[in-house]
């Protein structure tokens, strides 16, 4: 590895460890307004116009029909993206600090409660497909309050020090940390036959070896992962979204559990579900476009 590229490395271990700790000790409402006031003052910079944030965010207001959206919209709807992108950061910085139960109460509603808690319940074990959506650290950590403690799998950072700093933030807020690599698949079986809950990030191709789907009426690709486990281990799957908001609180809305009875071959069968996934995930991040936080390309080529 270059000297360069170790020193980057090293100094972005500390820009995050730094801001990390001045985020987590200030009062949260001055950091959440610091943290809206900065990314929003960014997002005003002619040139996030052309980013793929605001490609995505186009995809979305247009529904999928093609037709062009108006600019004026696109520029009020990326500066709120940029605005609650900001938010997500810093409340993700406090949270290790506060503490569940007032996290907890932090939540006016849970739409869909029932489907989760009929799923753990039957002790086949639930796995949640989530979509990059305003706060899921908030949802893990309020399922981690009442009970039902989350398992996820994260993205592996570099340096490996960042990957372990991280993990032990969300270890903190009660969450258990997998790490997105070949043994993945077989640690989070062993968590769901053990009737556990599981979060999967799966909006995005983050490993590049997903499946064609479509979303908002352009194919894309789509990670196989949680229709894979479900239709393997018997878990109850369903999809979830966890909004910032109203105010200063959070919701999170659960929809009804995808069918994974199998129909034929394994194969057709992963396609089917993964489609399934990623219809109601697209139902999910149109209730709030501007907290769907993926600011890499997610189609192939821009509307």
């Amino acid at each position: 590895m270059r000297l360069r590229t170790r020193l980057w490395l090293r100094a972005r271990l500390w820009l995050f460890r730094i801001l990390g700790a001045v985020l987590e000790h200030l009062p949260e409402r001055v950091d959440v307004s610091i943290g809206e006031a900065v990314a929003g003052t960014i997002g005003r910079l002619p040139w996030w116009r052309t980013t793929p944030l605001a490609s995505n965010l186009e995809r979305v207001l247009a529904g999928g029909t093609g037709e062009p959206v108006d600019r004026r919209v696109l520029s009020r709807y990326l500066a709120r993206a940029l605005r609650s992108y900001g938010r997500y950061w810093a409340e993700g910085a406090k949270l290790p600090a506060m503490d569940p139960g007032a996290v907890a109460q932090r939540f006016r509603i849970v739409e869909g409660e029932a489907y989760l808690r009929d799923g753990v319940a039957g002790g086949r074990g639930v796995i949640l497909a989530l979509a990059h959506m305003g706060s899921w650290e908030w949802g893990g950590t309020f399922l981690a309050d009442v009970g039902w403690p989350l398992t996820a799998v994260a993205e592996i950072l570099e340096p490996p020090e960042l990957f372990e700093w991280f993990a032990a933030k969300r270890e903190r807020m009660g969450l258990g940390i997998i790490p997105l690599d070949d043994a993945a698949p077989g640690a989070i079986a062993r968590v769901l036959r053990a009737g556990g809950v599981v979060g999967l990030l799966c909006d995005r191709d983050l490993q590049g070896n997903g499946i064609d789907v479509e979303l908002f009426g352009a194919k894309t690709t789509a990670p196989v992962g949680p229709a894979l486990l479900a239709l393997r281990t018997g878990a109850v799957l369903v999809c979830v979204a966890v909004y910032s908001g109203p105010a200063r609180d959070h919701h999170a809305v659960i929809t009804r559990p995808i069918d994974t009875t199998r129909h034929g071959a394994l194969r057709a069968d992963v396609a089917r579900v993964t489609q399934a996934v990623i219809d109601e995930l697209g139902w999910l991040i149109r209730r709030a476009p501007e907290q769907w936080h993926v600011l890499q390309a997610n189609w192939p080529a821009p509307p």
